[in-house]
């Protein structure tokens, strides 16, 4: 009797990269050369940018005009969950850039025709579940410190920092988003970047994020520290700056692959 083989059989066979390993000093370069690529095509990519900006602003807009201040945070903090799925299209254009050809903002969407792209919507689909549980866990912890009873926006503001449970929800959401952001950042750290470089599927991706996570555990909690200052410092007026940071952050993801993974045809 034969049996099939499922994806998992069939990427058991596939061959594994080398991984790497860097300091911390390293992430400057990753930095510059991702500020590189984004200062070679700036308004296009502002304008690709903006889109993040304006989700942060519909996401405002739904917290207060439904009176969901208190989950306003959560939703603007989970939008970093599935960054690595959103800036695919800025690893895409680095790559091209990597090889001499020509870049423009179309080019964005040319992972969408890529032979692994059920692979990066499937891991996409991954984050997009994960974004979903880190909501609900909010939700959960803002009830257990300040109960089900609506309050207004003002009141929820005053209290905030100035009571024992506003500062438990502080630092007890806090301390839960970053369980979030670590298992995202192990999962996807050079996961769309592999996938984008290589005809893999999902599982030789996530495995060696794992790895290089494994292989440079310093670097990596800087680098998550870094996306997570980047992303915070863009948000704070009205979002506008996440046109900038989230570009950057996408192409500077590429160099940190090219950096931390080496497949063996590429082995000098």
């Amino acid at each position: 009797m034969t049996h099939g083989l499922t994806s998992a059989d069939i990427e058991a066979h596939w061959p594994r990269p080398e991984v790497r390993r860097i300091s911390v000093k390293d992430l400057r370069g990753v930095l510059t050369a991702g500020w590189r690529d984004f200062k070679a095509a700036p308004t296009q990519l502002l304008l690709l940018g903006a889109i993040y900006a304006v989700i942060g602003l519909i996401a405002a807009r739904v917290a207060f005009g439904a009176k969901l201040l208190p989950m306003l945070y959560p939703l603007v903090a989970g939008l970093g969950l599935v960054g690595p799925f959103l800036t695919v299209g800025f690893c895409e254009l680095s790559r091209r850039r990597e090889h001499g050809l020509p870049v423009s903002w179309r080019n964005v969407f040319d992972v969408f025709g890529s032979s692994s792209v059920g692979a990066i919507f499937g891991l996409g689909a991954v984050l997009l579940g994960i974004f979903v549980l880190w909501v609900g866990a909010a939700a959960s912890v803002y009830a257990a410190t300040f109960g089900a009873a609506p309050v207004t926006h003002m009141d929820f503001l005053g209290r905030l920092f100035t009571t024992p449970e506003g500062w438990r929800l502080v630092v007890l959401g806090n301390a839960v988003g970053l369980l979030f952001a670590v298992v995202v950042l192990s999962l996807t750290v050079v996961a769309f970047p592999v996938l984008i470089d290589r005809h893999v599927g999902p599982f030789v991706a996530v495995e060696t994020s794992l790895r290089v996570m494994r292989a440079n555990p310093g670097p990596m909690a800087v680098w998550g520290l870094i996306i997570l200052v980047a992303l915070a410092l863009g948000s704070l007026p009205l979002f506008v700056g996440l046109a900038v940071v989230v570009p950057v952050l996408g192409h500077a993801t590429w160099h940190l692959y090219r950096r931390t993974v080496v497949w063996e045809d590429a082995r000098l």
